[in-house]
């Protein structure tokens, strides 16, 4: 009889035993987390035994892997984490693909990822700069290809292309990572910039050159001027590695150093895909199904995690359908490029439509149902000791102190000879959390710049009148006239008896502000209409009738509707107009309007505060939906 080599694809990832490779994998991800954490700032204290506990469990369970030929099953288990976690990343950062390209063009400018290659190969000229007007398309094309990316592997799809792809892919992100947990925003570099000659800069900078050691005139023709100077970098502090998902979800984004750590982490797990893809001989393996299946468990927790289940509706969409191309019996339709297709095809049209409409989730502080109040209060002041290092001269043992301790006044430690004074530290007791909402979000109109219409809303008319402030009415006896001035600015040296005389206190108009705040009005109102414009010139107005009947019925219903631009004044003006949409127009920081809303424009109803609804230009409603379903 001949001898049987079809064992059961269980036992052949299983290797010489399944059960003891399943711990040596646990083991493997139980030293990977005591290695992450002991890199952690708030695991400082065990600092000694976490990373040599750390790499002792890693090094351990991969010799036990090894031995136990545990490979396929880590290569399996790899598969399903990586695979789910690029789907997930991918679709988070898809479901935003602008806010994403606001993050690309962080990363652009030519202080942030670019003084880099300035330093490394002594390129002060080289710039990344002109990939900021790409950035948009360059958002869609990542997201799409990390999540076609993170089908192929679920699915053992042209596993050595895909597995050199997911590990160049984290290289990179790695790469990313690393310069932005590693940015000192106090190191300068040397940078240099072509300008035109006739650049308002052009003559700033060649005055400053003569007395700033810094800063240095290269050449110079008829058209050009090239200046050297010493820069500061532009630090990204996030990375936008899970978009705005994270800080919407769990209330902060992974820190640079975290991000680094997730990403080394994922590249470990892709060299493990990659040496499987590439060994020598036969690479035996259970059915895709058992990989899908696992694969949505991932894909479930991280959508738990993130408080949105598109992801898991996405991934068995694209996974299962991915598995009827295969199973099915026309070649064309079985064939790999048919269910890259496919994804691709489920890619596009959730790009389509976040891209025309708005995301699908919307995880800023300005989401309906959001308290925009609360979102301004809802920051965390930190709480940090101030931590003096002392070291003995002899043993060298480390002792720290907290500064205002009883502890170290009694120790009277800098009194022992035997004790050298290393540092003053700061210890975080409670990390400080910036509010979801800054003082960037802060509507205002100058003074100069409110008109009649500004005036519609009665908030701006009664700010814009002068306050009445205590004052004084003088008889100027040389004159024979009478004038009357405010209180403070009275004084007897300035007003002598023998030129003024006091005749009476009385109320004079005060002076009127340069601007008017209106941010806490508007949190105020019962209900309040905001129109909302990033760029007056740039926005699709297509849908601006609907926008005027909507200003006409909030009028009569004594309902204000006013706008929010980072324009100009005179852009302002232009665009009434052309437009006549005849409502106040306050002024505002672009990028808080950027994060209110990625529609340009876009509208926006607050009651006492909360958000109550969101439309971006191509949902705007009518006047009579209104009516009948806002303005009740």
């Amino acid at each position: 009889m001949a001898k049987t080599t079809n064992l059961n694809p269980v036992a052949r990832i299983g290797g010489r035993s399944i059960y003891i490779n399943v711990f040596l994998i646990l083991l493997n991800l139980l030293g990977l987390s005591l290695i992450v954490m002991s890199h952690h700032k708030h695991f400082e204290e065990s600092s000694i035994w976490l990373p040599i506990s750390g790499y002792g469990i890693f090094v351990f369970s991969i010799l036990g892997l090894i031995l136990f030929k545990g490979r396929l099953l880590m290569n399996s288990f790899s598969r399903i984490l990586v695979g789910g976690l690029f789907i997930v990343s991918g679709l988070v950062k898809a479901n935003d693909p602008i806010g994403f390209s606001y993050k690309l063009e962080e990363y652009f400018e030519d202080g942030a990822l670019a003084f880099r290659i300035k330093e490394w190969f002594g390129a002060p000229e080289f710039s990344l700069e002109w990939f900021m007007q790409y950035a948009l398309p360059l958002s869609v094309i990542i997201c799409v290809f990390e999540i076609v990316l993170g089908v192929l592997p679920i699915l053992g799809k042209r596993k050595k292309v895909v597995s050199v792809l997911l590990v160049a892919m984290m290289v990179f992100f790695t790469f990313l990572t690393w310069h932005t947990a590693n940015c000192d925003s106090s190191r300068t570099f040397l940078d240099r910039d072509r300008y035109e000659v006739n650049d308002p800069i052009v003559a700033a900078k060649v005055e400053a050159a003569k007395t700033n050691k810094d800063i240095k005139v290269v050449s110079k023709n008829r058209e050009y001027i090239v200046i050297e100077e010493m820069k500061l970098p532009q630090c990204v502090d996030d990375c936008g590695c899970f978009g705005d998902a994270l800080k919407g979800s769990v209330g902060r984004s992974l820190t640079p150093a975290e991000s680094l750590w997730k990403d080394i982490v994922l590249s470990y797990f892709g060299l493990w895909l990659l040496l499987a893809a590439f060994r020598k001989g036969k690479n035996e393996e259970t059915s895709p199904r058992n990989y899908v299946f696992g694969s949505l468990l991932v894909i479930a927790f991280l959508s738990w995690v993130f408080g949105w289940y598109f992801p898991l509706f996405f991934s068995a969409l694209a996974l299962f359908g991915s598995m009827w191309y295969m199973n099915s019996m026309r070649d064309w339709l079985s064939s790999d490029w048919s269910l890259i297709l496919w994804n691709l095809l489920l890619c596009v049209l959730v790009e389509v439509y976040v891209l025309s409409y708005a995301p699908i989730k919307d995880y800023r502080p300005y989401a309906v149902g959001s308290n925009l109040i609360e979102k301004m209060n809802d920051g965390v002041e930190g709480v940090y000791l101030n931590m003096l290092v002392y070291q003995n001269v002899k043993t060298k043992e480390i002792k720290e102190y907290d500064a205002s301790s009883d502890a170290y006044i009694q120790s009277k430690i800098w009194e022992d000879k035997n004790w050298k004074y290393l540092e003053g530290r700061q210890k975080e007791i409670v990390p400080m959390r910036i509010p979801s909402i800054t003082d960037q979000f802060n509507p205002y109109l100058p003074m100069s710049d409110v008109t009649e219409v500004d005036k519609n809303w009665k908030i701006i008319a009664q700010l814009s009148q002068p306050s009445k402030v205590e004052g004084l009415r003088i008889f100027d006896k040389n004159y024979e006239s009478e004038m009357e001035i405010p209180m403070e600015e009275y004084s007897p040296e300035g007003f002598p008896e023998e030129e003024y005389e006091i005749r009476d206190t009385i109320q004079v108009d005060g002076e009127l502000p340069s601007e008017v705040n209106l941010r806490d009005a508007i949190l105020a109102e019962k209900q309040i209409f905001i129109v909302i414009s990033k760029k007056i010139n740039d926005a699709n107005w297509k849908n601006i009738d609907a926008l005027k009947e909507m200003a006409k019925l909030c009028q009569a219903k004594g309902v204000p509707m006013i706008m929010l631009v980072s324009s100009n004044a005179d852009e302002i003006a232009a665009f009434r107009k052309r437009y006549q949409l005849n409502i106040p127009i306050l002024l505002n920081d672009e990028t808080e309007l950027k994060a209110i809303t990625r529609s340009n424009p876009a509208l926006m109803i607050l009651e006492k505060g909360v958000v109550k609804s969101k439309f971006s230009f191509r949902m705007t409603p009518s006047a009579e939906w209104i009516e009948k379903n806002i303005l009740k």
